[in-house]
């Protein structure tokens, strides 16, 4: 059994930054690439970074763009299961829990949600105004 486990959300003022981690544990298993997504209230579930360990390309949905990093944490890369959301220039509407997902075999659209084969439960994050 394999799990994702999210830390680093809380409350923060826009502007503000937060450093989303998620690491794996249970049946050790080498993931093709991990993603971040969000669901607010009411609303789908979006994508909004993936890092694909075989070359590090890095994806973002453009509401993030220049804001938020995703990266890997370098002590892990052989298992390649620990990844990072650093999030800069927080605003109210990046209020959501945020969900970290990975993928073990290699996937052409690593933005989708269909893609993943394991996800965390996700770790809170809300932006005051």
């Amino acid at each position: 059994q394999v799990q994702l486990v999210e830390s680093g959300g809380g409350l923060v003022q826009a502007g503000g930054s937060l450093r989303l981690s998620c690491a794996a544990s249970g049946r050790t298993f080498s993931s093709y690439a991990m993603g971040w997504f969000r669901q607010a209230p009411g609303k789908e579930r979006e994508f909004v970074a993936a890092i694909r360990w075989t070359d590090g390309a890095t994806y973002y949905a453009d509401s993030v763009k220049g804001r938020f990093t995703i990266s890997g944490d370098s002590a892990k890369d052989n298992a390649k299961n620990a990844a990072y959301l650093q999030m800069n220039s927080l605003k109210p509407e990046d209020t959501a829990v945020y969900y970290c997902a990975a993928v073990v075999s290699p996937k052409l659209l690593i933005s989708m949600k269909r893609t993943y084969d394991y996800w965390g439960q996700g770790t809170q994050v809300t932006v005051s105004s």
